[in-house]
């Protein structure tokens, strides 16, 4: 067999197959995901994490809450009379 004759049926088949593959790629890219993010079905998630102790919801006492909202209070004022002043 001639050595052109070989490179020819070699180009053919690669031919053959990016085709192919062409084919076979752009029915899965159709069907595939629709944007970013975790796919459907995916089983690494954050709720099947183990709970632990630092994942509990912290509650605030009333007077804590008392205690940042004076503070914010405060800070807000102090904002406003510099904004007044400027």
């Amino acid at each position: 067999m001639e050595v052109s004759r070989i490179i020819s049926e070699i180009d053919a088949q690669i031919s053959k197959l990016q085709q192919a593959r062409a084919l076979l790629a752009g029915t899965t890219a159709a069907a595939g995901r629709t944007g970013p993010g975790r796919p459907k079905g995916s089983k690494n998630t954050v709720a099947a994490a183990p709970a632990t102790k630092s994942a509990r919801k912290r509650k605030l006492s009333p007077e804590g809450r008392k205690r940042i909202a004076d503070a914010m209070k405060k800070r807000w004022a102090e904002r406003r009379k510099q904004s007044s002043k400027g």
